[in-house]
C-alpha cells in the first residue's frame, strides 16, 4: 500500500459518525419519539430487530426497538419510554444534539411470511415493538388484526400508526378511558373467538406476554414474544440477557429477541428484571434531579 493511500485510510477509520436527533417528539407521559440519523442501521434494519445506544459519553448503554429505518433518509425512529436514569438522559436530549454511539441492527429480524390472520399484541410502549412487525405482515399479504393496551388513554401512543399498517385495531384500557375496559387478554379472547387465528406476535410487560401465551396455549396457535431481558453489549458475549426457553439457556440479542411464547420461562425472566429495581430507582431520581438543577 502507497503511504498516501495508507495515510487516507488512517483518516477514514478516525471519522466518528455522527448520531444527530432530527426530532424528539413527546407521545406519552414520559414517553418519547426520537428520529436520529444512523444510515448504516437504517439501511439494513428489519422489522423486529433493534439498537443498543449510549446517550451520552459517561451513559450506560440500552436497547432499544428500531421502530421504524427510512433508508432514504438514513434514519431510524426509536421509542423511549423514561423509566431509569439512562433513558431520562435520553428523552431530555433535543433535536441538533446528537448520541454518543449507536449499535445495530441487532437481534434475529421477526420471522415474515403469509401465515394468514395474525394478531399483534402490545402493551404500554411493546406497541413500538409490533408497529414494524404488523407492517412488514401486512405487506407479506397477511390479515392483520392489532390490539394495543395501556393503563389509560394517556399512555396509548402510536394508535394512528397502527391503524395504518392493520386492517383492524382495538384498544383496551385498565381504566377503561379508551376501548374495552381491562386487559389486551380479554380483548384477544374475544378475537380468538371471532377469528380463525394463525399467529399471534406480542411485546410489553413480562406478565401480559405471559398471559397472552397461555390465552393462546390450548388453541395451538403460534405466539411469539419479543422478549426484553436485562442486556448490556448486545452481541452475546456478557451473558446478561440470557432467557430460559424450553429448558434451555438462549441469548435474547443473539438467538432473539423473540421466541416461542409457549416455552418461555416468565418466572426466571421476571426475577432476572427485577434484579436492578432498586439500583434504577435510584438513577431514576438522580437524573430529574439533575435535569431540573
Amino acid at each position: 500500500m502507497r503511504k498516501a493511500e495508507g495515510a487516507a485510510l488512517c483518516k477514514l477509520h478516525l471519522v466518528t459518525p455522527r448520531f444527530t436527533i432530527h426530532e424528539t417528539i413527546e407521545v406519552g407521559p414520559d414517553i418519547a419519539r426520537i428520529v436520529v440519523d444512523a444510515p448504516r442501521v437504517a439501511r439494513h434494519a428489519r422489522a423486529g430487530q433493534f439498537v443498543i445506544i449510549r446517550p451520552l459519553d459517561d451513559s450506560e448503554r440500552i436497547p432499544l426497538t428500531i421502530c421504524g429505518a427510512d433508508p432514504d433518509k438514513g434514519t431510524i425512529t426509536l421509542v423511549v419510554q423514561a423509566i431509569g436514569g439512562t433513558t431520562t438522559e435520553t428523552n431530555a436530549m433535543e433535536a441538533g444534539e446528537a448520541f454518543s454511539d449507536i449499535l445495530g441492527p441487532l437481534g434475529l429480524p421477526t420471522e415474515i411470511e403469509e401465515f394468514g390472520t395474525c394478531v399483534v399484541v402490545a402493551g404500554g410502549v411493546g406497541v413500538a415493538i409490533v408497529l414494524p412487525v404488523a407492517k412488514a405482515l401486512a405487506e407479506a399479504g397477511n390479515r392483520v388484526i392489532g390490539i394495543v393496551g395501556a393503563r389509560d388513554d394517556d399512555h396509548l401512543i402510536l394508535v394512528d400508526e397502527m391503524t395504518d399498517v392493520c386492517d383492524e385495531v382495538l384498544l383496551a384500557t385498565e381504566d377503561g378511558s379508551a376501548g374495552t375496559r381491562g386487559f389486551v387478554t380479554d380483548v384477544l379472547e374475544k378475537v380468538m373467538g371471532a377469528h380463525d387465528v394463525d399467529r399471534v406476535l406480542t411485546a410489553g410487560p413480562i406478565p401480559m406476554m405471559r398471559a397472552v401465551g397461555e390465552l393462546t396455549r390450548p388453541h395451538g396457535t403460534p405466539t411469539i414474544a419479543s422478549l426484553n431481558p436485562i442486556m448490556v453489549d448486545g452481541t452475546g458475549m456478557c451473558g446478561g440477557c440470557r432467557v430460559t426457553v424450553g429448558g434451555e439457556t438462549l441469548f435474547a440479542c443473539i438467538d432473539g429477541p423473540e421466541f416461542d411464547a409457549h416455552a418461555v420461562d416468565f418466572v426466571s425472566l421476571q426475577k432476572r428484571n427485577e434484579a436492578y429495581h432498586t439500583f434504577e430507582a435510584c438513577r431514576l431520581r438522580d437524573a430529574r434531579e439533575e435535569l431540573d438543577a
